[in-house]
């Protein structure tokens, strides 16, 4: 009797690593059972767990949708400003605003491909931030080039002011940035932390009236949760998540039965809270103009989406 038809048939797939406890195929997510070093690896896979083998040279990228702009840091800076994340560039960094190709991987992530053909533009803009000048009256620079060149200007900025930002926050900011310069930048970062901490102001006000209102469920509610409920809970608000686009990255349990919520979504990190039970937000962790309590942990994404789409983003909550 063969006795490996019970065991699983064994395949071998190369597939690129981001980190985390999973890895995506085209058509499945599979768990990692060790994860290795972010990087390309042959993988044997048996059933929906993922061994790493050995480092693998890059595959299967040509079929996939190719995306091309400048780099930005660790990101690629596309059409409509957009800035995304790379994985697994090269261990020898490109120039700053190199022109690069890349490729969406299955999961969503750009992966990269290769250097573009660099022209006089570049030079010229990498000069411009060199000696603190602005892109007013230099023409013929991409508009992906030219976005970059402004988030590079917020960047030093925000390292000089000490005022953190994340991409979509700023991204219909950029080509302001890079036509006004320095000054233009600092103002809006300024006018950024002002609307972050109007928000944290609404939101302690709002929870200190409620607090009252609750206290005397939380007592009812205080008794210890067994862990089995605990990790079923985890279990849920990963799924509510995977479903909605996100990714889970982190939990931790607050007082009031509620839960501090960390994950992933086109590219950014969000930080929420929600109540343990219905998964209702109690602070999303971006302004939502004192509607935090309209939503839910499943529908939190495609707010954040549509935020991040008009150009409204404001992040309150960062690790």
């Amino acid at each position: 009797m063969d006795y490996r038809k019970f065991l699983g048939k064994v395949e071998s797939e190369v597939l690129p690593y981001f980190g985390g406890a999973s890895v995506d195929a085209a058509s499945r997510r599979l768990r990692v059972s060790t994860p290795p070093a972010p990087g390309w690896w042959r993988f044997e896979v048996q059933g929906r767990t993922a061994t790493a083998r050995e480092p693998a040279e890059p595959r299967g990228l040509d079929g996939l949708p190719l995306v091309r702009g400048h780099l930005w840091g660790t990101r690629l800076v596309r059409e409509g400003a957009v800035a995304e994340p790379i994985q697994l560039l090269p261990e020898e960094e490109p120039p700053r605003f190199s022109p690069l190709r890349v490729r969406r991987w299955h999961d969503g992530t750009l992966v990269f491909e290769g250097l573009d053909f660099e022209g006089e533009a570049e030079g010229t803009v990498r000069l411009m931030l060199e000696e603190g000048q602005t892109l007013a009256e230099v023409k013929a620079v991409p508009a992906s080039l030219r976005a970059a060149f402004g988030y590079a200007v917020l960047e030093a900025a925000s390292r000089a002011l000490g005022i953190r930002f994340s991409a979509p926050e700023v991204r219909g900011q950029v080509l302001a940035v890079a036509e006004g310069g320095r000054s233009v930048a600092e103002a809006w970062l300024r006018a950024l932390v002002a609307e972050r901490e109007a928000h944290v102001r609404a939101v302690e006000a709002r929870l200190r009236a409620l607090e009252d209102q609750r206290l005397e469920l939380s007592r009812l509610r205080a008794q210890p949760r067994p862990l089995e409920r605990q990790a079923r809970g985890a279990v849920r608000v990963e799924r509510v998540l995977e479903a909605a686009g996100a990714r889970l990255l982190d939990t931790r349990r607050l007082g009031n039965e509620r839960l501090e919520v960390t994950f992933g979504f086109m590219g950014e990190r969000f930080i929420s809270i929600v109540e343990a039970g219905s998964l209702q937000v109690v602070d999303a962790g971006i302004c939502l103009a004192g509607a935090d309590r309209q939503v839910t942990l499943e529908s939190l994404p495609s707010v954040i989406r549509e935020a991040i789409e008009d150009d409204v983003l404001v992040i309150t909550r960062h690790a």
